[in-house]
């Protein structure tokens, strides 16, 4: 096994880990980095799925005792009842847009000059729900048990934005959160618990349709990208939590712009 592949699938894995949960696009930036290391084939976009399964069990460790509750009341607690509907409500929509429409996103958007694109515009709207939600009166839904299932469903539309590389789904499901009445706090929660049968779902998805691309040969760096990226993604989430305690998300909407204005530069140079 070569050291250079092995180093990077441990890179590929902090880029994964790190960006999964934050509104920068994880897709986006294992788009760039995979592009630069020269590995942006179908085998290696493969790869970028197949290693967010690390990051999916990150926040599994991070929510373990919120998820064993909720499977445990799924039988008599009518709060928990409710908020796996509305799990199940919001995964909906990404789900049947993504399986239409993914062979046309992954042949068009999936470059360098979209990615970009995309980061630069979801800055702004980063920038919009931000100034919108320090104007208006206090957040409708204080809770992710309080949220209704529309409320779920809007989120839910929202997630849809997300399949377009660069646009991140955290930051759409996060903005989209605020922006349909859910406080800063609730928005982010919820946007983890989502990303738990998204993910999943998109990753067994793609592990099936593509395994004969996959080899044993192909173990110990799939091994090196998940584990890493399982380490960097509960940083990433812990450090999240502590973050919206107490700030907005403007700052991730000036590193998204200058992100894409350098990859605008250094494409079309």
């Amino acid at each position: 096994m070569e050291s250079s592949a092995l180093a990077h699938s441990f890179l590929l894995g902090v880029v994964e880990g790190l960006t999964e949960f934050l509104p920068v696009s994880s897709t986006g930036h294992l788009i760039l980095v995979s592009d630069w290391l020269g590995l942006n084939d179908e085998k290696g976009k493969v790869f970028d799925v197949v290693i967010q399964l690390g990051a999916i069990l990150a926040v599994c460790w991070e929510l373990r005792v919120r998820i064993g509750r909720a499977f445990a009341g799924l039988g008599s607690d009518p709060v928990q009842q409710r908020f796996a509907m509305n799990l199940l409500v919001a995964f909906l929509p990404a789900a049947i847009v993504g399986l239409a429409f993914q062979g046309q996103i992954k042949k068009y958007l999936f470059n360098p000059t979209s990615v970009a694109a995309a980061l630069i515009v979801g800055a702004l709207a980063i920038f919009a729900v931000e100034r919108w939600y320090k104007t208006r009166g206090p957040a409708r839904v204080l809770s992710v048990y309080d949220m209704s299932w529309q409320d779920a469903l809007k989120v839910g539309i929202a997630q849809c934005f997300s399949l377009i590389p660069g646009t991140s789904r955290s930051g759409a499901t996060i903005m989209g959160g605020m922006l349909f009445g859910l406080s800063r706090n609730v928005a982010t929660e919820f946007s983890f618990f989502l990303a738990i049968p998204i993910m999943f779902a998109a990753t067994g998805y793609q592990m099936v349709k593509y395994r004969a691309l996959l080899s044993a040969d192909d173990l110990a760096n799939i091994a090196v990208g998940f584990v890493v990226s399982f380490v960097f993604a509960l940083v990433a989430v812990k450090a999240l939590i502590r973050y919206v305690a107490r700030h907005d998300f403007n700052a991730f909407a000036w590193y998204r712009i200058a992100l894409g204005v350098v990859v605008l530069a250094y494409f079309w140079r």
